[in-house]
């Protein structure tokens, strides 16, 4: 495994696969709310 656990991520496991799943589906998660909530708010009637 690589050495990802530095900077702000400093605890053992911070790269492992369900971590780095886990912070990618909330990542992508407020990305898609968030363009959700603009075209809604930019073409509502």
């Amino acid at each position: 495994m690589a050495d990802y656990n530095r900077g702000i991520m400093k605890f053992n496991g911070a790269d492992s696969p369900i971590v780095v799943l886990i912070s990618a589906v909330i990542v992508a998660g407020v990305v898609s709310t968030l363009i959700w909530w603009a075209l809604h708010f930019a073409y509502t009637a």
